[in-house]
């Protein structure tokens, strides 16, 4: 009888990376979470922490963005959204993450336990959450309805309500 090896699923391995980036970010420490990236990392930031879309390649184009951006974003809360995968050595996964002032969903890529390629993107602001189910304002109604309002004649009688 073989004894198994303990091995680390992608999953596990990609909600480690998280952790570590969160506490590393949390706590400020630009040098702790670029110690968790290869050489040549490279991120992709959509809206979040750059208030535009830009690509920082480098470890020193990272600390740049992260020196300038950190303080006022506070990003926290990294987790993974859903199972990662792993083929030919790259894991990737999603996740989710917050700022001061939205949430994010994101991409990560490791390889050999490193961040390669990050991607941030801003998926709503704080305080501005897209109304969902049955709190979705609901648009054209179809049908013959006596005394029918238009969604703004609505809208504007719940406002002066």
């Amino acid at each position: 009888m073989t004894a198994v090896a303990d091995t680390v699923t992608p999953t596990q391995q990609a909600s480690q990376w998280l952790t570590d980036f969160d506490h590393a970010l949390s706590s400020g420490n630009i040098d702790a979470a670029l110690a968790l990236c290869v050489d040549e990392p490279y991120w992709r930031d959509l809206v979040t922490f750059t208030w535009n879309i830009k690509t920082s390649e480098g470890k020193d184009q990272i600390r740049a963005m992260l020196q300038a951006t950190l303080k006022q974003t506070q990003p926290s809360n990294w987790k993974i959204d859903g199972p990662a995968t792993e083929a030919g050595g790259v894991v990737e996964a999603w996740f989710t993450f917050e700022t001061a002032v939205a949430r994010g969903k994101g991409h990560l890529r490791l390889m050999g336990g490193k961040c390669f390629t990050l991607l941030t993107t801003m998926t709503e602001l704080k305080g501005f959450e897209e109304k969902n189910g049955a709190n979705r304002v609901m648009g054209a109604e179809h049908g013959p309805q006596k005394d029918r309002r238009s969604w703004l004649e609505r809208k504007t009688q719940a406002e002066a309500e």
